[in-house]
């Protein structure tokens, strides 16, 4: 059963921060409707891992996580809870003792979870059973630290933060584990698929292939908005600007460097430089999880295959709410 108490006044303390790790935030599904007003959607870089989270500790998958990246985080148990760690494998413990993942799993009073540093992926997800408390701002508690807004005090978590959570509901899972078939591996080379356009007629013949045929290297310079990669330079026909315009989750755009720049969660709202093809979206999770020095090659899809795929993937959320995973 799915349940939220997102309403609930009733709040509890069952984190508090020892050590804040290299960016650890709280998110959501993200801020939408907003982007005209020059306000990010952010939300969990990694929807797929944020989902799963929620529904093995029985929350609605919209509920807040708290979302870690590489290295770093630990906290302090502050009462009595079900948990699920999913995404990107960085050594979770509690207690000095390897911690499970893509499962539900007790957690008491004293413990101390930690996580040590990736071994796979980049970011990994915490969901508390009940959900977590944190600041509601136009519909959406994830944390946009540009804008600062959401989460706590629209920033990083810090050393001494609280989290807290909602009453756990009765018949929450305390032992739910995803199929292992249905766990991502996070390999340090991935294939991504993407749609050309919109301005693929801006980029010449030349272009096109060297994007579709080349390996890129993820930059150190990558962060949530933007993945920035490094690799053979893309041919423009007449030069990289155009009238300024909205960028969407996923947006590879090549300005007059010629790099590619893959937009993530915590982009701005618009952008002036050409965009050779978006990612499509089932692919964005894979996306969100490569790390500094990682490669990544393109493939082309058709927008109907985009489709197609999507709804395949959202056809096992919907197996896994009905419960028949």
């Amino acid at each position: 059963m799915i349940n939220s108490f997102a309403n609930s006044k009733v709040v509890i303390p069952i984190f508090e921060v020892l050590k804040p790790g290299l960016l650890t935030t709280i998110q959501d599904l993200g801020r939408k409707g907003y982007q005209k007003y020059g306000l990010a959607v952010s939300g969990a870089a990694d929807s797929y891992a944020h989902r799963i989270a929620n529904l093995l500790v029985g929350n609605r998958e919209q509920e807040a996580t708290i979302e870690t990246t590489l290295v770093g985080l630990q906290l302090k148990v502050l009462n009595n809870m079900v948990i699920a760690i999913t995404g990107g494998n960085l050594q979770p413990e509690v207690n000095n003792h390897p911690a499970p993942m893509w499962t539900s799993f007790p957690i008491q009073a004293g413990d101390i979870l930690k996580f040590n540093g990736s071994l796979s992926g980049c970011r990994a997800y915490i969901a508390v059973a009940g959900g977590i408390n944190a600041e509601m701002v136009m519909g959406s508690r994830a944390t946009d630290i540009i804008g600062g807004i959401g989460g706590i005090e629209g920033r990083a978590l810090r050393k001494g933060d609280i989290i807290e959570t909602y009453p756990r509901i009765s018949n929450c899972p305390f032992r739910r584990r995803l199929l292992p078939s249905l766990i991502p591996e996070y390999p340090n080379h991935i294939k991504i698929r993407v749609v050309l356009g919109p301005q693929d007629d801006a980029f010449t013949m030349r272009g096109i292939n060297t994007f579709l045929s080349s390996e890129y290297t993820v930059s150190i310079a990558s962060d949530r908005m933007a993945c920035r990669l490094e690799g053979p330079a893309i041919e423009h026909r007449n030069g990289a600007d155009i009238v300024s315009e909205g960028l969407f989750q996923g947006a590879i755009q090549v300005p007059q460097n010629r790099q590619p720049i893959l937009f993530q969660v915590g982009r701005q709202s618009v952008g002036g430089y050409t965009k050779i093809a978006g990612v499509i979206k089932a692919d964005f999770p894979k996306v969100a999880q490569l790390r500094p020095k990682d490669s990544i090659t393109f493939e082309c899809v058709t927008l109907t295959e985009a489709h197609a795929i999507l709804r395949e993937q959202e056809k096992l959320f919907q197996q896994l709410k009905a419960g028949q995973y």
